[in-house]
């Protein structure tokens, strides 16, 4: 049922406290986050919750990466829409960034609110998901080597996904490294030059970030993680210029989604010569 009063609500920072009531709003909207994908983002981002008489009623985040700030998981509770709530936490997401560049990921509810507010497009990303098919393995390029990442690896591992995102992976990946069930990289002449992961997220596996110097890399690293869970569910987000959709299709990796990045500014420019061919999540870029 619509809440018709109070006019004005209560804004402040998310809490630790906080992260089950957010995960709640999630859950009512089916998205499939977990409770502790949530207490991640808590803890690695700059997050905002609306309250009515200490009830979560909505929420928004911002992540600082470096020369950007992801915006993500702008929620506000069914009963509550049309009240202007969602966009006073859009501002106050927004509002934190600079002098970072603000960027995000757009659902198609959520674009109109965001064009209004000055946000440009500049791609988009598809969702994809399913139940993992064994797949055979390209042929690996002269000069590279795959093999199973440790912890010595991590290092290395913060370089290549800020070079292939753009965007300052290291607060993000020293949260996320030690959840990691498996990942894989590519070596050349003993030194790193791409990579994948994989870990739980969501209604089970997810794939992400995936680093790699092109599809071709980046389609036998995921097909080696995918190779390794048969019939687990897996997801993963990649852009849609990335090559690898109609592979992913055969893979049992289905479309079920797409969203669209926009930035209000400039946009993420991969370096050193590597690319970005599947987000950490689409919140987190």
């Amino acid at each position: 049922m619509p809440v018709s009063a109070p006019s004005s609500y209560d804004y402040r920072p998310m809490t630790a406290d906080d992260v089950a009531n957010a995960h709640a709003l999630s859950q009512a909207l089916k998205w499939p986050h977990r409770l502790e994908d949530w207490a991640m983002l808590q803890r690695t981002t700059q997050s905002f919750v609306a309250m009515d008489n200490g009830q979560v009623i909505g929420s928004a985040f911002a992540c600082h990466q470096g020369a950007f700030s992801t915006i993500g998981l702008v929620i506000v509770s069914d009963a509550y829409q049309g009240k202007g709530i969602g966009r006073t936490l859009m501002e106050l997401a927004v509002g934190c960034v600079p002098p970072r560049t603000a960027i995000l990921n757009a659902t198609l509810a959520g674009e109109p609110l965001y064009a209004k507010m000055g946000f440009k497009a500049f791609g988009t990303v598809e969702q994809r998901q399913g139940a993992a098919l064994p797949s055979e393995l390209l042929p690996a390029n002269t000069g590279d080597h795959y093999r199973d990442l440790g912890r010595a690896d991590s290092p290395s591992l913060v370089a290549l996904a800020t070079a292939g995102s753009g965007l300052d992976r290291a607060a993000l990946l020293d949260d996320l490294l030690p959840a990691i069930e498996r990942g894989v990289g590519i070596e050349q002449d003993g030194q790193l030059q791409g990579f994948a992961l994989l870990r739980r997220f969501g209604r089970g596996l997810c794939i992400g970030p995936v680093i790699a110097q092109d599809s071709a890399q980046a389609q036998r690293l995921i097909a080696t993680l995918l190779n390794g869970v048969p019939g687990e569910f897996v997801r993963i987000d990649i852009p849609t210029t990335s090559g690898l959709s109609a592979w992913l299709e055969k893979v049992g990796l289905a479309k079920v989604d797409s969203v669209t990045q926009m930035s209000l500014g400039p946009i993420p420019q991969a370096t050193g010569g590597v690319s970005q061919f599947a987000l950490i999540t689409q919140a987190l870029g």
